[in-house]
């Protein structure tokens, strides 16, 4: 969402009023003016301050992968944006790599999701996925992503800008976890925070050729390249950026809008462009591989599979594990 600063400026007054409705409604959950509603099993809400790509989805396929580690029943609850028949790009790759041990619930009511799942079976831990601002259901953990390679003082609210609400409502987290830089993204420690701060960077497992259901290849394997580098996520720069961390060869970009859905001519230039610089095939995202359309093609799509190191994750499963231990969390 890079406007123009002159359609910012106008969008300004709009911005003001925004951010009062949200702090409103947020401190009408916290005084219990507004009531949330509690499922039976533990909620941990894995969301963001901003719109666009932070890592939520490695987020919480990480804490799935944990949760089913230790024997527990896991259900993910999202609203699917943007998918239909009740699905998305996002929850076909959360589906991709998780499988059938997880359980699903599809709908803007979460809570109405939640309660269809736990009437059928035994859920242990709910993953509310994109859930900071869906402060109709309670949660026990609330844990917020961040893209450090961004300046959240920079940012303005919706829709001005990028943040879906004031920077000061990370007072509500649990834990931030910062992704892609390991440096806070707070302009001051005046907050007197609350929650714990960790730091994630993305990390390649492999690519895994699209179409084919074989496992993931490293990259001395697929090939030296150079590759068309494409995706339609929130921040594509990022995974521009890792790729260059990863030392993949790159001879062209090209980004469209998150959660873009690819028609056959556009894959078909696509391949062309790829032609034309001289590579030897694409690479994109796991999303995006969901939005691709089943065709031949000539030149090969790599997907890039990942998932989230953390510099300290045994202290992030300790603040987690110490967190659910305390009880029922507060609503928001």
């Amino acid at each position: 969402m890079n406007l123009p600063r002159a359609l910012r400026i106008l969008l300004w007054p709009l911005s003001q009023l925004y951010g009062l409705y949200v702090r409103w409604r947020a401190a009408f959950y916290a005084k219990g003016w507004l009531k949330a509603k509690r499922l039976k099993a533990k909620v941990i809400s894995v969301g963001n301050l901003t719109v666009g790509g932070t890592g939520k989805t490695p987020m919480v396929l990480w804490l799935a992968e944990k949760f089913l580690g230790e024997g527990k029943s896991v259900a993910i609850l999202s609203r699917g944006y943007r998918g239909t028949l009740g699905s998305s790009d996002e929850i076909e790759l959360l589906k991709r790599r998780l499988g059938d041990k997880v359980q699903f619930g599809v709908g803007p009511d979460r809570f109405a999701s939640g309660t269809r799942l736990e009437s059928a079976n035994a859920i242990d831990v709910f993953l509310l996925d994109d859930g900071f601002q869906h402060l109709q259901l309670a949660r026990d953990l609330d844990v917020v992503m961040l893209d450090g390679s961004r300046k959240l003082k920079e940012e303005w609210l919706l829709p001005a800008g990028r943040l879906r609400e004031p920077i000061a409502a990370c007072r509500r987290a649990d834990i931030v976890v910062v992704s892609r830089k390991f440096e806070t993204p707070f302009s001051e420690a005046r907050d007197a925070r609350t929650f714990a701060i960790f730091y994630a960077q993305t990390r390649l497992l492999g690519f895994r050729r699209f179409g084919s259901d074989q496992s993931e290849k490293y990259l001395s394997e697929i090939g030296s390249g150079p590759f068309l580098a494409f995706c339609g996520i929130g921040n594509p720069d990022a995974f521009f950026h890792d790729l260059s961390r990863w030392h993949v060869p790159v001879a062209d970009k090209r980004a469209f809008s998150d959660h873009h859905k690819y028609s056959l001519r556009e894959l078909s230039q696509l391949q062309s462009r790829a032609e034309a610089r001289g590579a030897a095939g694409l690479v994109t995202t796991e999303k995006d591989a969901e939005n691709l359309p089943n065709t031949n093609l000539r030149l090969p799509i790599w997907i890039a599979v990942i998932d989230f190191a953390f510099t300290a994750e045994s202290e992030l499963l300790a603040a987690i594990d110490r967190k659910l231990a305390t009880g029922q969390g507060a609503a928001a």
